[in-house]
């Protein structure tokens, strides 16, 4: 591969070579992002969802998944600057399972990793033993002249946390996705009064990136795909000139924009879910702008998942995802809005299959 090899036809390659111990990846040298001393990248690893069967058992094909991901971030030349861990590194929320996660995540190679929790890490312990492990549960920081916050935004009302007759039947309620019984994830007064005050220094012309797990915006509740208090959170971004928010939750690719914030939702490494638009009982609010993935069948074991990168070039964000076993997909901020740089034209759009 030479230098003038481009970072996509990489991405589409890495997984075979990967798989070849005898190609000298080391020679891999890819002439990208170097233009300027403030554009910079991270990659972006969610919802692997690590299931213990016993003991040391744990179901193989979401390990491999996240084990896929790791392997082709540590082979991104130039290195990201860091990587984003966005929630759900669990299915059950055990310690085993955390612990597991940890292990695999360690192999990646020379690059911080920032944590966002999901809701199949939390509701077994309510984030205890995420926060002696991993990390706390909201914080910022700032990268080469943005802004990053992290939220909790998985909450729910106290009351539906305290009805179960134990933290397992808890847990396995919140592990559903269309469940009558389920309880709408929110961000809660408290952490929103926290964000207003971390955002109290930071001029409106800094690039702000919120990382969260759920959508802070409401796509179909029947699935927890919802964000109770959304709205809250947006208020306190609306003075801000570049607003990003990065979730996972969902398994599948959308974007939106609302306002000044524009919203790009991250890949599984275990399974892809289908859209609401395809659940012909209720009417669902996947934004128009979103172009769906074209996916032969949403439970088949690999298609419609995978992992992203995002380089952020003058405070806004162009998201690369590297699809595993369908059509790479990038979609860049364009004029006043994300746009998929290949399918945004309605001509080139092909409609996912309807499932229900």
């Amino acid at each position: 591969m030479t230098e003038k090899s481009n970072r996509r036809k990489f991405l589409k390659q890495v997984g075979t070579l990967a798989g070849v111990s005898l190609v000298p990846m080391s020679l891999v040298e890819i002439v990208w992002g170097k233009e300027s001393s403030e554009k910079f990248t991270f990659a972006y690893i969610s919802d692997s969802h690590l299931t213990q069967i016993k003991g040391t058992q744990f179901t193989t094909n979401f390990d491999d998944g996240l084990k896929r991901a790791v392997t082709e971030v540590n082979f991104m030349s130039p290195k990201p600057d860091f990587v984003v861990y966005g929630g759900d590194l669990a299915q059950l929320g055990k310690r085993e399972e955390i612990d597991h996660g940890l292990e695999v995540m360690s192999g990646l190679r020379g690059v911080d990793v920032k944590w966002v929790i999901g809701e199949h890490d939390y509701y077994l312990d309510l984030g205890d033993y995420w926060q002696q492990k991993v990390s706390k549960l909201n914080y910022s920081f700032d990268h080469k002249g943005v802004h990053f916050v992290v939220l909790c935004s998985i909450l729910t009302y106290d009351e539906w946390m305290d009805k179960w007759p134990s933290a397992e039947v808890r847990m396995g309620q919140m592990a559903r996705l269309d469940n009558p019984q389920g309880s709408p994830f929110m961000v809660k007064d408290p952490q929103i009064e926290w964000l207003k005050k971390d955002l109290e220094k930071i001029d409106n012309s800094t690039p702000v990136v919120v990382l969260s797990h759920s959508p802070l915006y409401k796509i179909f509740k029947p699935w927890n795909f919802w964000t109770e208090d959304a709205e809250k959170v947006q208020a306190e971004l609306q003075r801000f000139d570049k607003v990003t928010v990065l979730h996972g939750h969902v398994h599948q690719l959308l974007y939106n924009q609302i306002g000044n914030i524009s919203f790009y939702a991250m890949m599984s490494t275990a399974w892809p879910w289908p859209y609401p638009t395809t659940y012909t009982q209720q009417q669902s609010a996947v934004p128009k702008l979103t172009v769906p993935m074209n996916r032969a069948d949403p439970f088949a074991a690999r298609d419609g998942t995978g992992w992203g990168f995002i380089d952020l070039d003058s405070g806004r964000a162009n998201h690369h995802y590297g699809l595993w076993e369908n059509p790479s997909r990038a979609v860049v901020f364009k004029g006043s809005q994300p746009e998929d740089s290949q399918f945004q034209d309605p001509a080139k759009q092909i409609p996912p299959q309807k499932h229900y």
